[in-house]
């Protein structure tokens, strides 16, 4: 079975279908970033210990990124959201590589983010909220001629339809970068099986391993490119010219 026919089981609720690798993939990664909060929060001081310390930089590094591309006014609303979506995308990034769980032929945990459903999501409230803070800053009135009015009302059109092209890449590249990550891995680590060639497994576990640590970096990377890009379409939206 290659990676891309992967099996799947879902459920059905309230007339959905959901994915149950997704559901819990997603859950975990979720609660993941909640004991990582919660555990570098413990006991906070004015002298900050090592722990605090992880946790501020943290911040500071997610703060930087927003007030890079917004004013203040705008930017500290931003802030929680752009800390929070930072670290869960940076650890569904990173599960697969840790940890993959299978029963039978489906995976049951792995990457969230190597799912195009979990990034359509993201990148669809990347794209609502920066559309949202333009509205409710600038009103209805003034976000339209900004966003798709400007610099010039013929190009209405193109403005519309960039719309919905920054949805999709947004979508895509990080979906791409992931899968194809664990795409590969997957094909390192059956290159040394040993009912293939023995003499395989030596340098197939090499390959794993360096390019589990280029993964790791792709993965953050990922995780910047997109609260960065949260912070540069929620300044086109929400800034007049």
């Amino acid at each position: 079975m290659s990676f891309l026919d992967e099996k799947s089981t879902t459920f059905q609720m309230l007339g959905l279908t959901f994915d149950w690798p997704v559901v819990i993939s997603t859950v975990i990664a979720a609660l993941l970033v909640f004991f990582l909060v919660f555990f570098l929060s413990r006991r906070l001081t004015m002298k900050p210990g090592k722990k605090q310390n992880v946790l501020e930089w943290m911040i500071d590094f997610t703060n930087g990124i927003v007030d890079s591309s917004l004013p203040r006014s705008i930017g500290n609303e931003l802030k929680l959201i752009a800390f929070t979506l930072f670290l869960f995308i940076l650890i569904s990034n990173e599960m697969g590589l840790a940890i993959q769980v299978a029963f039978g032929d489906v995976t049951y945990v792995k990457s969230p983010t190597a799912n195009p459903i979990v990034t359509m999501g993201l990148a669809l409230l990347v794209i609502g909220l920066a559309n949202f803070v333009g509205v409710n800053k600038l009103g209805f009135k003034g976000y339209f001629k900004t966003t798709f009015l400007s610099p010039m009302p013929a190009l209405l059109p193109i403005n519309i339809f960039e719309q919905f092209t920054n949805y999709l890449t947004l979508a895509l590249r990080l979906y791409g970068n992931i899968m194809a990550g664990e795409m590969l891995l997957m094909l390192i680590t059956n290159f040394g099986n040993p009912s293939h060639l023995g003499l395989t497994i030596v340098p197939a576990f090499i390959l794993s391993m360096i390019w589990q640590a280029f993964s790791l970096f792709i993965g953050g990377i990922q995780a910047f490119i997109f609260v960065t890009l949260l912070s540069i379409y929620t300044s086109e939206h929400a800034i007049a010219e």
